[in-house]
Order: structure tokens, then sequence, then C-alpha cells
């Protein structure tokens, strides 16, 4: 079984819950994810198959997209509303001075990883640490905040602000911590009250499904989608010759005319993906050298 699953990550749920559930659908498969879901958050989370798991390590770097509410006025030592909330006060913040500080967290920021978060501390996952009452130094990281857009401003069940947002980002972006230091700078507080991705890479919402409606379906393998589906936007090659094909099964470079220097290339072998290669200069010669190799059906 190879190709990728795009699946509508429900509340409550962690990402290896997920995985968990479709290996009963799927036993002896093998499976992996794109990027991991808090358990508060929704939204998609593609599952690779099979051969498609040797993709991943291309994907990790593609950009996301999430709608996320945060509230004002209150922090949470999870940054999200599944933590404890301490309230600061509310303030009545004006929709000028919120676009203006959106501005500053949009373009290359740092951010400082959460302590209830599953980076590595010294061989330990942070929250581990967290639950046991443990703060660590954690150095800040560099995140990508390609869009940020306030979408609208409402009043939760409890009166204090909510300001609704959507932003696309790159890998590694904790939304949380966003909320968070957008409330710090703001001066009232925030934590993060929902999470919905709505975009990874190419895997959108409108063709992902819940883990429900997989396993209501008779033939699951319906809602399996190509192990090329997330490579689309990589250039393709047709292999023609046999010995080529051969040489590239071997994971061997072949000799090309065409010069695409260091992009990545989809090789196929009769609208079948046989490699992942790169273009290379030797001697002044152009090849193209596969970096993964494929099985033959996928």
């Amino acid at each position: 079984m190879h190709g990728f699953i795009n699946i509508y990550k429900q509340s409550g749920m962690t990402s290896f819950d997920v995985i968990r559930r479709l290996k009963r659908i799927f036993p002896g498969t093998r499976m992996g994810h794109t990027g991991t879901l808090d358990p508060m958050a929704t939204g998609v989370l593609p599952i690779a198959l099979g051969q498609a798991t040797k993709i991943i390590e291309y994907l990790e770097n593609d950009d996301k997209i999430y709608q996320t509410s945060m509230v004002l006025g209150a922090v949470s030592d999870t940054q999200d509303a599944w933590g404890k909330i301490e309230y600061t006060g509310a303030k009545n913040i004006a929709t000028e001075q919120i676009w203006r500080v959106l501005q500053k967290f949009t373009g290359t920021i740092e951010q400082i990883p959460p302590m209830y978060s599953a980076v590595h501390y010294n061989g330990q996952r942070l929250y581990d640490l967290a639950r046991r009452g443990i703060e660590v130094e954690r150095p800040p990281r560099l995140v990508h905040i390609r869009r940020l857009d306030l979408l609208k401003q409402t009043v939760n069940e409890d009166g204090l602000p909510e300001v609704h947002l959507e932003v696309e980002c790159s890998k590694g972006t904790y939304i949380r911590t966003l909320c968070y230091d957008i409330g710090q700078e703001l001066g009232t507080g925030a934590y993060m009250s929902a999470l919905l991705r709505v975009r990874s890479g190419q895997f959108t919402l409108n063709t992902a499904h819940t883990l429900d409606e997989i396993l209501d379906q008779g033939n699951p393998e319906e809602f399996l989608l190509p192990v090329d589906y997330p490579l689309h936007h990589f250039q393709r090659f047709d292999v023609q010759d046999a010995r080529d094909r051969t040489r590239i099964k071997n994971g061997n470079r072949i000799a090309v005319t065409e010069s695409r220097p260091g992009e990545l290339i989809r090789i196929y072998d009769q609208d079948c993906l046989l490699a992942i290669a790169r273009q290379v200069a030797v001697d002044g010669k152009q090849f193209i050298q596969p970096v993964k190799v494929f099985g033959n059906k996928n």
C-alpha cells in the first residue's frame, strides 16, 4: 500500500493516535506524517503510507496555513486553552493597534520553543520536564511568517476579547507561541484558543477526510492519493532508454543535455515514479543523479 491519505485530524487526538488507528485499517504498512499537530489542533494531517514515507523529507520545508484564535487578557502555562489560565485583565484594543503589532511579527522572526513541546533537551522532551515543574532555558529559533492576516474580532464566553487570525508560515512555527508573543507585545497577554490547519504544502482541507469517514468506507483505499501527489511542483523527466532506466533503478546517474542544476526532479518510467533526483555537472557535462529510488509499484 503506497501513497498519502489526507486526514482531517479532530481535536483530542495526537498525530500518533491517528497513525495507530490507520494501522488497524492498513496492517503491516509503514506510515509516517509530514508534521505533527497538537492534540488541541484540528485540520490537515497528511499521512504517508509505504513508499510515500521516502519522500517525507522533501516535504518538511513546505509552508503551512493556519486559522487560529487567541484570547486577550489572559495567559496559559501551555500557551493554549488546555493549560492553566491566569487572567491579566482584559483591555479594549483598537483594531489599528492590533494591525501594527501584527506587522512586527511578519517576516523572519525569533521564537523560543514552549516548554510544553516535543523539542529535545539533553535527551528528554521539554513537555516531560514541564510536567515535572522544570523549566529550562531554550535558545530562540528563526521562523518565517509569510502572511499574518486579521480575520475578525469577537468576545468569548468570559467576556474577553478574542482575535481571529490566518497565518501562512514556515516549518517549525509554533502558532501558540506566536499568539503568546503577540499578547506580550499588546500588553494584555494572550493564549491560543483554537487552531485549524487549512493547508500543508499541497494538501488542503477540501481533500481531507476524518478517520470515521475512512473507517465507515468499505474500501478505504479509495482515499489513497498517489505517491507523487505532493511533488508536482518538481520538474518531471521521463526515462526513454532501457539502459538509462536500469542505471536510475541502481542509483546511478544518466547524462542529459538540458541544464537545470540543483533542482529536484521527478523521474518517471511509464507514469510510474522511479526516483527523485538532482542535476549535477561533472567535467563540464550534465547528469541527473538519483537521490531517492522507489520500487516499481507506487
